[in-house]
């Protein structure tokens, strides 16, 4: 008969205990990691002090999870609980990963949740596992002759992704790709500049004990080295919005100017809209559509916070956006559109686990109907910028190719508007950014104009 997992009472302070929750949730719940973290944090009381190790164990054992299960797999007899498995998979990441935490401390640990979770004979089983590979030592990699199935495993990674890119973009790109999406995302911000400029909020942050520095690719986006960006008074003041560096290359290609009418077509949460706004000094007009009316709240709060009075939102499905706007009527339109997010893979380690190669056709049909519908509310000179936040030719060239063959009026144009750093990247009105090129998401851009 298996063993249940008992209904406990929440662990306060216990960081391990917290991470293992987290994990349970995403596992069983599909929900995301990102979220469910500051959730965490608040629930289980977690100290200030522990928190950077909350997120350490937490995202560290969901992006090594293949791995973690490869070196485990030859000390495990017979079925485990879900909840052992994760239990044994955090405890192995830290005997693998972490060099600062006394391995004595990481199995009593173990032992005491599996207590508290269990009962004695599984937290018997769980010293018993986690003692053998302290004696034993970790399997070797070197063990999985295949190239393919090794460094997928090294990774993490399933094995359909990284034959993907392997064939889109070749070895070196595609390894170098898997092993940047284990590295910690980079606290990112972007300098409200209808507010202030970059060097008066970094010595404003410093004030505060925030160390930031500016980004060697966008002059408004600063690195925040310490801190938390969303509780200083910088972010309450409006002078900066969190986003990520290469979410903020889309607007700056677009490129709209002061008075032009613009559309922002899927525009939750609002980081592209409100960069849009302060391109334009605020002013003009950018119409903020987004699928669902709850996200709007969010779009109008940013644009209250950062003094932006340009915006107007509106509850609309984009595919239906040709028929219920005026057709021909906007300057300039980014589509930023829904896809399969194998970008941010570094940001939601989740993604890579629930992701199926089959969900790419449907988003690609997505994508072209958000573009058809793009095509008619753009006026005759007009510039369209299409993005997504993944790495995957099908949603990104192949998209842009089978919007260019039913719409002979769009043409690619030259990425003129682009941080130096970037310029020769981009390939005939398109860019690729992989994860490993600053340190930032996957993002794909591309530059149409409408001829005249």
């Amino acid at each position: 008969m298996r063993n249940r997992k008992k209904k406990n009472p929440v662990w306060n302070g216990n960081v391990r205990d917290a991470a293992l929750s987290i994990l349970l949730a995403v596992d069983q719940n599909q929900a995301y990691s990102n979220l469910l973290l500051n959730q965490t944090i608040n629930k289980y009381q977690i100290g200030a002090k522990d928190r950077a190790l909350l997120t350490e164990l937490t995202y560290g054992t969901l992006q090594y999870k293949y791995a973690l299960d490869y070196y485990l797999e030859p000390f495990i007899r017979g079925k485990v609980d879900p909840w052992v498995r994760w239990l044994l998979r955090l405890s192995v990441y830290q005997i693998a990963y972490l060099t600062k935490i006394p391995e004595h401390a990481i199995v009593n640990e173990a032992v005491e949740i599996a207590k508290r979770r269990g009962h004695k004979g599984i937290a018997s089983m769980v010293n018993g596992i986690l003692r053998s590979i302290l004696r034993m030592g970790i399997p070797s990699l070197e063990k999985i002759k295949d190239p393919i199935d090794r460094i997928a495993i090294e990774t993490s990674h399933p094995r359909w992704i990284v034959e993907l890119w392997v064939e889109s973009y070749g070895l070196d790109t595609a390894a170098a790709m898997l092993k940047a999406n284990n590295l910690p995302p980079k606290q990112t911000v972007r300098v409200n500049t209808l507010k202030a400029t970059a060097e008066e909020v970094i010595a404003l942050l410093a004030k505060e004990g925030v160390r930031a520095e500016r980004s060697q690719v966008i002059p408004e986006c600063l690195v925040l080295l310490n801190g938390q960006a969303a509780r200083t008074e910088a972010f309450r003041n409006g002078l900066i919005t969190i986003q990520d560096e290469s979410s903020m290359v889309p607007a700056i290609v677009l490129n709209p100017k002061p008075g032009e009418r613009v559309f922002d077509m899927c525009a939750a949460p609002g980081g592209k809209t409100t960069q849009l706004a302060e391109i334009m000094k605020n002013n003009g007009s950018i119409l903020a559509a987004d699928l669902h009316p709850h996200k709007l709240a969010l779009i109008e709060e940013s644009c209250a916070r950062l003094g932006i009075h340009i915006v107007e939102t509106v509850p609309l499905d984009g595919r239906k956006a040709g028929e219920q706007l005026q057709p021909e009527s906007f300057d300039a339109i980014l589509v930023d559109a829904p896809c399969s997010g194998l970008g941010v893979i570094r940001r939601k380690p989740d993604i890579k686990y629930t992701k199926r190669e089959e969900d790419f056709e449907r988003l690609h049909e997505l994508q072209l109907d958000l573009l058809k519908n793009a095509f008619k509310l753009l006026k005759p000179g007009g510039r369209l910028v299409y993005s997504t936040c993944t790495v995957n030719k099908i949603e990104n060239e192949g998209t842009v190719q089978a919007f260019l063959s039913s719409h002979s009026e769009m043409k690619l144009e030259p990425i003129r508007h682009l941080p130096e750093m970037l310029k020769e990247k981009q390939q005939e009105g398109m860019l690729q950014i992989f994860p490993q090129d600053f340190g930032s998401d996957g993002f794909f851009i591309a530059a149409f104009t409408k001829v005249q």
